[in-house]
């Protein structure tokens, strides 16, 4: 069973992760929720719940593994105090074992994976007693044979760990995706299998909403 998320006023709502969460969001047009998932989630809860005076950030930032997140985690996380975290990463650590000008010195291997994720979780929850929401990497493709694909499976139960581990709320967008993708093809979701379509940050957005029941 999920934990339930419980909003407060004055609250401190964090995402933070890859371009998938940055979305523009340093783009004057933009700012300050980048045109992706964390745009549909901000303005939702603002309009929802415009009593609260809800403090909403968007940390994400392009091209971010998980070392990474654990090189800025202090000065993009924790230093905001947040009541409420968000997590989407994952996607970058394994493309670099896989992209066709492969770069293993920025690949992230499981091992590593988890052990930072976890380290970076633990210090979260020592600092702040924080809600915490896990979303599954993903990616879009209808081959279950797709050597990405069948690599990302490892991260995801990765993440399903840590959100029993940490009594996360859990996102499970690859999960959805497996079963809308033989129905809804990839190139409608995405253009490189990766970053997806304005409709599809919405449905993004959808799925946080289910999860967190807010």
């Amino acid at each position: 069973m999920q934990p339930e998320i419980h909003l407060k006023r004055n609250q401190t709502i964090l995402f933070i992760g890859n371009s998938i969460t940055d979305a523009s969001r340093r783009e004057p047009e933009y700012a300050p929720f980048g045109r992706g998932y964390v745009h549909f989630v901000a303005n939702t809860l603002l309009a929802r719940y415009p009593t609260l005076d809800l403090n909403i950030i968007n940390a994400g930032l392009s091209g971010n593994t998980i070392r990474d997140l654990d090189a800025r985690w202090e000065k993009d996380c924790l230093r905001h105090k947040p009541d409420i975290l968000t997590v989407l990463i994952g996607i970058n650590d394994l493309y670099w074992q896989h992209a066709d000008f492969q770069r293993p010195s920025k690949a992230v291997y499981t091992e590593e994976y988890e052990l930072t994720y976890r380290q970076l979780l633990s210090r979260t929850r020592q600092q702040q007693n924080c809600q915490i929401v896990l979303m599954e990497p993903f990616i879009f493709c209808d081959d279950p044979q797709n050597e990405m694909l069948l690599g990302l499976r490892a991260y995801i139960d990765i993440v399903h760990k840590l959100a029993d581990d940490f009594r996360a709320v859990l996102v499970p967008l690859q999960g959805c995706i497996d079963r809308q993708i033989t129905q809804v093809p990839p190139q409608k979701w995405s253009a490189d299998s990766v970053h997806p379509y304005q409709w599809v940050h919405a449905w993004i957005a959808q799925r946080w909403f289910e999860a967190t029941h807010l």
